[in-house]
């Protein structure tokens, strides 16, 4: 039989633990339940991008022997920027592909003919500026910089990202990818990097849940009348 301050200290415990643990509970149901409801092509914005992006066939590109690089080519992608085609080599040169020229980033105006290549053409736009630093919270976090952010006139506040190095188009964000990052990160808990499912943080709420929800059972075994009534039936055939 559990005694009644023991059973008066498990209420207790059960109940401060419920109220510490209730918001992070909210935020996991509320953020699992959006999660499970969205499509995750629209939260990555493809119904505003061209299902191919344009793409020119090009001609009479020169090869890598008449590039005057001074070292080898470890690796080599061909970029289109406007429609003019680009050698993007080591990561690091940009070269037009049919003069062997070095080219040092892209333009606005280039920006905004990549970014035609592979957005709806419906989209209007309403403003381009470059960026060459972003917080750690910043919805082009860990991608390529400096970068060109160019703005779309629609409710969903609409924006298209392209890399100054090499004209590569990066990624679009939209109003719906806002509110799925920001509870990706209530959800995971982790602040910084929102991937990060190993955080202190989040191992010792999922800890305390545990307590929380077993507390619960306990709880409900000590103040349960039909299992005090059998306990009680239990005691006195064991005494007769």
């Amino acid at each position: 039989m559990v005694k009644r301050k023991t059973a008066l200290w498990i209420r207790r415990a059960h109940r401060y633990l419920g109220i510490f643990l209730g918001v992070q509970f909210l935020m996991w149901t509320v953020s699992g339940m959006y999660f499970s409801w969205t499509d995750l092509d629209e939260i990555h914005g493809d119904h505003f991008r061209r299902a191919q992006p344009q793409q020119h066939v090009f001609s009479g590109l020169i090869g890598t022997d008449s590039l005057q690089l001074g070292t080898g080519v470890t690796s080599l992608e061909l970029l289109q920027i406007g429609s003019a085609p680009y050698y993007w080599i080591d990561r690091t040169q940009l070269v037009d592909a049919w003069t062997g020229k070095k080219k040092e980033g892209i333009t606005q105006e280039e920006a905004l003919l990549v970014a035609e290549q592979h957005m709806l053409p419906e989209l209007e736009v309403s403003g381009i500026r470059r960026i060459d630093s972003v917080g750690p919270h910043h919805e082009y976090r860990g991608r390529p910089l400096p970068a060109y952010e160019i703005s779309y006139r629609t409710p969903e506040q609409l924006k298209a990202y392209v890399a100054v190095s090499n004209g590569a188009f990066q990624t679009v964000r939209h109003r719906s990818w806002r509110w799925f990052d920001f509870l990706w990160m209530t959800h995971t808990m982790d602040y910084q990097g929102r991937d990060d499912f190993n955080t202190t943080l989040l191992r010792g709420f999922s800890l305390m849940g545990l307590v929380t929800v077993l507390s619960g059972f306990v709880l409900w075994g000590v103040s349960s009348p039909t299992l005090r009534r059998l306990r009680t039936i239990k005691t006195k055939k064991a005494k007769g």
